[in-house]
């Protein structure tokens, strides 16, 4: 992977993988943007003990969301890269390139879950700042679990020398 093509190749075949994590993005700032123009008409309000016990739990399943979305993404890139290949029709890139797209789509959902969890409050009655919260924590999760070079190389790599075996 030490030449500027062979890299520049690998980050053009994660254009698929970039546009999904681009979506997400686009959700989150949708629900902010939505909650501003239409905020009163779309909340229906809890009462106060609700709303926080409500919140709370949705805190903590934040909080657990974070090492469960990197602990089953490492078990996908382990998965990725030593599941056997039996179609060997593809190409390693091409076998790497779908595995890894899963992955992401799934690190996606997980994180995503948790801007979800924002927009449901602000219709439970809560305010700008605890939407802001979970949109904040799940563009964060975005970042963290994007879709790396890095990673999608070892996938090929692995994916390459097990055919050859």
């Amino acid at each position: 992977m030490g030449n500027p093509v062979e890299r520049e190749q690998l980050k053009s075949d994660l254009i698929l993988h970039w546009v999904i994590v681009g979506m997400i993005l686009v959700m989150l700032t949708a629900y902010v943007i939505v909650c501003h123009v239409m905020g009163e008409q779309l909340q229906q309000p809890l009462p106060e003990a609700q709303r926080v016990l409500i919140r709370t739990v949705f805190y903590a399943v934040a909080i657990m969301t974070f090492p469960l979305t990197n602990l089953i993404r490492h078990i996908q890139l382990r998965l990725n890269q030593t599941m056997p290949c039996f179609d060997t029709t593809q190409g390693a890139a091409a076998t790497a390139k779908s595995r890894y797209l899963v992955t992401i789509i799934v690190s996606m959902a997980l994180v995503e879950v948790v801007g979800v969890f924002g927009l449901v409050m602000f219709m439970f009655g809560d305010g700008f700042n605890t939407l802001y919260i979970f949109t904040g924590l799940s563009a964060l999760g975005l970042f963290l679990y994007r879709p790396k070079v890095d990673e999608y190389s070892e996938i090929i790599d692995a994916i390459s020398a097990q055919n050859h075996e």
